[in-house]
């Protein structure tokens, strides 16, 4: 089952608190990257984000985003903005080291 672009878009107005957020379109699903970085993903209407140090302590689910893939942190409160913004930043300063 491929993301709806419905999602897709909440998704990424959920996202709005921060800059620099780009969406590209990967197969049915969208890559998500912040200041260039990628950080996580849509994958069949579920928003996933990689798993760092810094973003353990959110206490989110691992996922698998599509078949033999590594696992990934499931977002289940894509409600709140902050949360959001705060699990993006934490991310992103992992990734970028």
């Amino acid at each position: 089952m491929a993301t709806t672009k419905d999602y897709r878009d909440f998704i990424l107005e959920q996202l709005n608190l921060l800059d620099n957020i780009t969406c590209k379109s990967m197969m049915g699903e969208y890559l998500l990257y912040y200041n260039g970085i990628l950080f996580g993903g849509i994958y069949d209407d579920r928003l996933l984000v990689k798993i760092v140090d810094s973003n353990k302590k959110y206490n989110m689910q691992k996922s698998i985003p599509y078949e033999s893939a590594k696992p990934m942190y499931l977002v289940d409160d894509v409600d709140n903005q902050e949360v959001l913004r705060d699990i993006v930043l934490d991310t992103y300063k992992d990734l970028k080291k």
